[in-house]
This record gives structure tokens, sequence and C-alpha cells, in this order.
């Protein structure tokens, strides 16, 4: 390492501030309550911008695990605004769950039923819970826990399906964007559903949250990693054929140490042993394939075509990714890669004009100025949990 661990946690510390500073000062909703649902690229302030399920459930995580790290009382109070927006609007009192799009004002204009939006709600709710031990949110995290359960849970061949209706029927349509085909599986939704139900985990015991989160890691080793390439597959169908071809290393990365820190904290100790092996192969597979020179990290492949862009989060899940395998392994080249990335996005991620982090720059590092900065799918997680993981991690 080219910086001391002291000096590298006391760097990330502070872009920690800065990103949680960011949204304090850009994101809150004075008019309507919450936070807004668009921000562009230069800092214009959309505020007729639907609000997502997805953006409000990852802002109460990163306000409410910065306060569980920092104890800055500024963050547990936006935490509370955070919580208390998406108990009032996003929660479906009539059918449980939450609802996936609301317009400015609060009310549901999208009240499908995504697994994935189920998933980060409880996310939100399990580290509200773990700052404040608020009772309420500990139990609408199980109450939805039980619902993904119920609802999503595939009897026949495991795993969970994409989406279902308000009232929890059957849908044609179950595609979490626009831009993917339209399969009842993905990788995505199982990754983002093991992180919740991890997180869970660690303020509720419960041996039916135990047996599914181990039920999971399983499904992630015989399905979705593809054991050859050390790669995850992104599409599948109920019975676990394979429906897509892409790449993408981030998820890949992400991956490696969600399912690590899920075996880990279940206390499996087979479990963890072959997840930590395959989290190795996955990470040095990235590695060989997916980085540049510079040790940025490429946002996909499919066949032959490369995308290289660098999206804010695979930079983020990259250190943290880096930071898991050299504890797996003691071997200080992963610390030497984190720095790397760390390096990147200290020159070419964050923006130090304006704040926050670009969504993506292309192969040159220069910022694409016309994508969000706050959004449906641009949110404070990704950077504010890596920030946290690494110092966690280097201060053990």
């Amino acid at each position: 390492m080219i910086r001391a661990f002291s000096e590298l946690v006391n760097v990330q510390e502070k872009e920690l501030e800065n990103i949680m500073n960011y949204w304090i000062k850009n994101a809150v909703d004075e008019e309507k309550g919450g936070f807004v649902g668009s921000i562009d690229g230069r800092g214009l302030v959309k505020k007729d911008a639907p609000k997502g399920a997805i953006l409000n459930g990852r802002i109460l995580w990163s306000f409410s695990a910065a306060y569980n790290y920092s104890k800055n009382e500024k963050y547990l109070e936006m935490a509370h605004r955070a919580f208390e927006y998406l108990d009032k609007f996003f929660i479906d009192k009539k059918n449980g769950g939450v609802y996936w799009e609301l317009d400015a004002d609060g009310n549901p204009i999208n009240t499908r039923k995504q697994a994935y939006a189920q998933g980060f709600a409880i996310y939100g709710l399990s580290e509200y819970y773990r700052a404040c031990e608020n009772e309420r949110s500990l139990t609408l995290a199980q109450e939805i826990f039980w619902t993904i359960e119920k609802h999503y849970y595939d009897k026949e061949f495991g795993g969970y399906i994409e989406a279902l209706s308000e009232n929890w029927q059957a849908m044609d349509d179950m595609r979490l964007s626009a831009k993917e085909a339209n399969e009842p599986k993905s990788m995505n939704t199982h990754l983002h559903i093991l992180e919740p139900y991890t997180n869970l985990y660690r303020c509720w015991k419960n041996p039916i949250l135990k047996k599914s989160i181990q039920k999971i890691i399983r499904v992630f080793l015989d399905h979705i990693v593809d054991t050859k390439t050390a790669h995850f597959n992104l599409l599948f169908s109920y019975d676990w054929t394979v429906k897509s071809s892409a790449i993408s290393y981030g998820h890949d990365i992400e991956g490696s140490w969600l399912m690590a820190e899920a075996a880990e904290e279940i206390e499996d100790e087979a479990l963890i042993k072959e997840v930590n092996e395959m989290a190795v192969r996955m990470v040095d597979a990235t590695l060989e394939q997916g980085t540049d020179t510079d040790g940025s990290i490429f946002n996909e492949k499919e066949g032959t075509h490369l995308d290289t862009d660098k999206h804010w989060w695979p930079q983020a899940e990259a250190m943290v990714g880096y930071v898991n395998a050299w504890q797996i392994t003691d071997d200080k080249k992963y610390l030497d890669e984190a720095e790397k990335v760390w390096n990147f996005i200290d020159l070419h991620i964050a923006d130090r004009e304006n704040g926050e982090w670009f969504w993506r720059v292309d192969a040159e590092g220069s910022p694409y100025m016309n994508e969000e900065k706050v959004g449906f799918w641009k949110c404070p997680y990704h950077n504010s949990r890596a920030l946290i993981e690494v110092c966690t991690r280097l201060l053990k």
C-alpha cells in the first residue's frame, strides 16, 4: 500500500462526510416531504419528479448506516425523515409491501410490487432499527420478509420471481427496467434479497430467515455463478435456464463480498469456505478481464463488445470486493487494487466542484454531465456503503 491504513481511512471518512452533506444540502424536499426525486448532472432540482421506492429505501439505509458508523446526529435526523416518509407514503397499508413509484406529492402512480423494491425496504428499515431501535421499523421489515417468502418464493425450482401486481397477482411484464429482457428471475433481484436478509438477521435471529439466507446462497452457487468463468449469469427462466449472455463486472465484484458477508453473518462454516473460494475467483476474473490499466472497472461485456464506460457504482463495489479478497487470502495485491480504484474515484468519479459522484465517465475519464446526480437509480448507497465498509474493515 502506498498510503498507511490510517491515512486512507481519514481520506475516505472525509469523502463519506462530503457525500452525506451533499444529500442533506440538496436532496431534502422541504415542500412536499421526504427527498426530491431527481437532480440533474448540473445540479438542477426537478421538483415534480416522481419518487421511487429504490431511491427512498437506499436513502434510509445510507443515513442510518452513516449514523451507525459515525454517530453524527444530523445523519440520524435524516434517517428519521426518510423512515417517516417511507412509512407514510410507500407502505401499502391495505395489501402490504411497498409501491414501486409515487408522484412528487406522494400519491402512488405505479403500484406494482417488484421483489427488488421489497428487498431495499427491508435493507433500509433494518439498518434504521439498528440505528435507533424503532420497533415500528423492525415490525415493517419483518412483515415484508414474510411477504416475500409468501408471494415471491418459487416452491418448485427455488429462488424468487421478479414482480407481482399491487395485490400479489401474476404479471406478464416482470422486468426490473425497460432495458432488460422479460424473464421471471434475475441475479440482480436475488443479490438484493440476500443483502437485506443478511442485514435483517443482524437484528432478528429468526431460524426461518437464516434458512432463507442459506437457500439464497445455495442458489447463487448452484445456478447464478458460472463455475467455469466465475462470472454471474444475469437472467433466468423459472427452472434456471440461463437467458442472458452479458457479463456485469460491477455485479460480479459486489456479489463476491455480499455472498461472503451473508455466510459469515449466519455462521455457516461450510458455506463460508465454499463462498470465500468462489469470491476470490470472481474478484480475480474481474481483475483479469474487467479492469482497465488504471485499476478502474469497466461497465460490462456482451459477446465481443466491451462497454468501456466507468459507472460510479462498480468502482465503489470494487473497493470492497478487493478488501474482502485481501481479508480472505492475506494477499496484499488486493489492497493495492483497492487503492488504485480509490485513486480513480478521487480523480475522475467524485465531482469536486458540485459534490457527490458522477454517474459515469468515459474511457478517458470525462464525465457525462447530462446524467442524474439524484434519481430513481442514482442514490447514496453504493458509494457511502463502500466507504463505510472499507474503513470498517481496515480498522479491524
